[in-house]
C-alpha cells in the first residue's frame, strides 16, 4: 500500500483528481430513485355516521379497524423491503456529487451501526439542542480511540437523537478513501476528504459539517496521554466557518480513548503497511482477531454551545490573529468540558 498522504484541511488548493487515487464518483439519478412520502397508502375509513331521521336504535356499528399488529404492518414492511431492493438492483436511487447514498445509510448502514450506539457503548448524548434544526454548521470534536469510531458513533447521535433527524457529514483524511471497501461505505455514508474545498461546498448547501482537527495526532496517541487534547492545526476549520458564515459547535466525546487502551506503536510496520501508526493494546496482535473487539466503554457525546461567525466581515476569513484566536477558543471549550465530563463519570465502564 503506498504510504497515505494526510491532506491538511486549511489548504486551499483544490484538489483535482485528489491524492492517493480517491476520485470523486459521479452523480447517478435514477427515475424512481426518491423515497415515497408517507402519504401515499390509501384513506382509512372512519366511523359510519347516523342517517338523517334514523334513531339510536337504527345506528350501524362503526367499521371495525385492525390493530397494530395485524398482517397489513408486516405486508407493507415487505413491500417496501422489495421495492428497496428492486432499487438496488436496477440503480434507480440516487446519490449526490460526493456519493453520499441518503437510502442506503438511513435503511441500512445506520441500522448495522445502531446497536453498537445503543447496546455496546451505551451512548449518551447531551446539547443536541445547540445544533441548528436547518442550514450550514461545523461541528469540531476530539478524535481518540486509535480506530475512528467515534466519528460514527457522532454520526449516529446527530441521525438518531437530534429533532431533524439530520445528517453529520464527516470530513476524512485521505488514506479512508484508499482503502478497499471502506472507501465506498465511507463514500455511501456522506464522508468526504478533509479539504477546504468540499468542507465549503457542503457548508455551502446547508450540510451539517463534522471535523476533528487533530486527526492522525488524536486517534494515534499513547494512552498515557488520553483526553490532553492535541494540536488542532493552523485554524483552517475556522477560516471555513467564518468564509460561509457558519456557527462553530464544539463537540467533546468521553469514553473512546479506553476502547483500545494503545500501548505501543509498532513504527517500522506502520511504514511498511503504509500507515500513520500501528497501534499495540493490551489485546493486540497478541489475541489475534479478538483483540481487534473494542472494550466496551460507556460514552458520553456532549455539543456546546454554538459560536457564531456570521458577525464577522468577509475578510475575517484570512486574518491569522483572528482565526488563531478563535480556534483556541474552540480547543478550550472541548478540553473543559472534557475534564467535566471525566470528572462525573463514575466508572470506565458504567
Amino acid at each position: 500500500m503506498a504510504d497515505a498522504k494526510v491532506i491538511p484541511f486549511d489548504d486551499d488548493r483544490s484538489r483535482g483528481s485528489g491524492a492517493g487515487g480517491a476520485q470523486r464518483p459521479g452523480r447517478r439519478r435514477g427515475a424512481s430513485g426518491r423515497r415515497a412520502g408517507s402519504g401515499g397508502g390509501a384513506g382509512e375509513l372512519g366511523e359510519v355516521q347516523r342517517l338523517p331521521g334514523r334513531g339510536p336504535e337504527r345506528a350501524e356499528e362503526p367499521v371495525e379497524r385492525p390493530g397494530p399488529g395485524a398482517s397489513g404492518g408486516l405486508e407493507q414492511r415487505v413491500a417496501a423491503g422489495l421495492a428497496f431492493l428492486r432499487r438496488r438492483l436496477t440503480g434507480e436511487y440516487e446519490v449526490d456529487d460526493f456519493g453520499y447514498d441518503a437510502e442506503l445509510t438511513d435503511q441500512v448502514l445506520m441500522s448495522l451501526l445502531r446497536p453498537v450506539y445503543e447496546k455496546y457503548f451505551r451512548v449518551d448524548v447531551k446539547g443536541i439542542e445547540n445544533i441548528p434544526d436547518k442550514g450550514g454548521a461545523l461541528i469540531v470534536a476530539n478524535h481518540s480511540g486509535t480506530l475512528p469510531l467515534d466519528g460514527l458513533m457522532m454520526q449516529v447521535a446527530v441521525h438518531d437523537r437530534h429533532p431533524a433527524g439530520r445528517h453529520l457529514r464527516l470530513l476524512a483524511a485521505d488514506l479512508v478513501f484508499v482503502l478497499p471497501v471502506v472507501n465506498e461505505l465511507a463514500r455511501k455514508l456522506g464522508h468526504t476528504l478533509a479539504c477546504a474545498e468540499d468542507a465549503e461546498r457542503l457548508l455551502e448547501q446547508g450540510e451539517l459539517v463534522g471535523v476533528m482537527p487533530e486527526g492522525f495526532k488524536g486517534i494515534g496517541k499513547p494512552f498515557g496521554e488520553r483526553y490532553k487534547l492535541q494540536r488542532f492545526g493552523r485554524g483552517g476549520f475556522v477560516s471555513t466557518a467564518l468564509r460561509q458564515g457558519v456557527p462553530i459547535i464544539p463537540c467533546s466525546i468521553v469514553g473512546a480513548e479506553e476502547i483500545y487502551p494503545m500501548i505501543g506503536n509498532a513504527k517500522t510496520l506502520a511504514r511498511l503497511l503504509g500507515f500513520p501508526y500501528f497501534p499495540l493494546t493490551p489485546t493486540f496482535p497478541w489475541l489475534g482477531p479478538l483483540g481487534a473487539v473494542p472494550l466496551p466503554t460507556k460514552w458520553t457525546i456532549q455539543f456546546g454551545e454554538p459560536i457564531p461567525t456570521d458577525g464577522y466581515p468577509p475578510e475575517a476569513a484570512e486574518d491569522p490573529m483572528l482565526m488563531f484566536n478563535l480556534t483556541d477558543q474552540v480547543r478550550e471549550q472541548i478540553q473543559h468540558t472534557l475534564y467535566k465530563l471525566l470528572v462525573q463519570r463514575r466508572s470506565v465502564f458504567f
